[in-house]
C-alpha cells in the first residue's frame, strides 16, 4: 500500500525522484516499470506495471459502443506511457504528460492505495482547500459499502 503525501521537485529533465521509503517495494512488486496516465482532475496517476495491466484488461473489456467508456479507453489508456525507475530511484516524466498535469518544478505525490497521483503543488493545495471546504460530513450520502465505516 503506498500512502502518504510527499513533496518532491522536479530536475530541469523532468524527473522526479520516487521517495526513498516506496523504492525497495517498487522494486521488488514491478521490477521498477511504472505505468504513467493523465487522471480527469488534471493529475497524474503512476501505477506499478502489474497494477496498471489489471486496470487497462478491465477498461479494454468495456464495451465499445458505449460512449463514456470510449471516452476513459481513450484517456487512459491512450496516453499511458511505462516508464521505468532509475538506480536512483528517477522517473523521467514524458513531456505530454507534464504539460497535462501543469507540472513545472514543484509537485505532490499523494499514495492511493495500489497507486500515486501527481499534483502541481499548487493544483494541489488548491483543489484539496476546496475539498475540505466542500466537506459537509454530516450530511454526505454515502454508498451503503462506506455506511458502517468508522474513522
Amino acid at each position: 500500500m503506498f500512502r502518504g503525501v510527499n513533496r518532491l521537485n522536479l530536475d530541469a529533465k523532468g524527473r522526479l525522484a520516487i521517495p526513498t521509503r516506496f523504492r525497495d517495494r517498487l522494486r521488488d512488486c514491478c521490477a521498477s516499470e511504472l505505468v504513467i496516465t493523465v487522471d480527469t482532475d488534471h493529475c497524474l496517476l503512476i501505477y506499478p506495471l502489474p497494477e496498471w495491466q489489471e486496470i487497462e484488461r478491465k477498461l479494454m473489456n468495456l464495451p465499445s459502443f458505449n460512449k463514456a467508456a470510449r471516452r476513459l479507453q481513450r484517456l487512459l489508456v491512450g496516453h499511458a506511457t511505462e516508464v521505468e525507475m532509475d538506480a536512483q530511484g528517477r522517473v523521467l516524466l514524458p513531456p505530454p504528460l507534464r504539460d497535462f498535469a501543469g507540472l513545472n518544478k514543484h509537485a505532490v505525490l499523494i499514495g492511493q492505495g495500489n497507486k500515486f497521483e501527481l499534483w502541481d503543488e499548487e493544483r494541489w493545495n488548491g483543489q484539496r482547500d476546496e475539498w475540505l471546504e466542500e466537506a459537509d460530513l454530516e450530511s454526505l450520502e454515502l454508498p451503503a459499502d462506506l455506511e458502517t465505516l468508522s474513522i
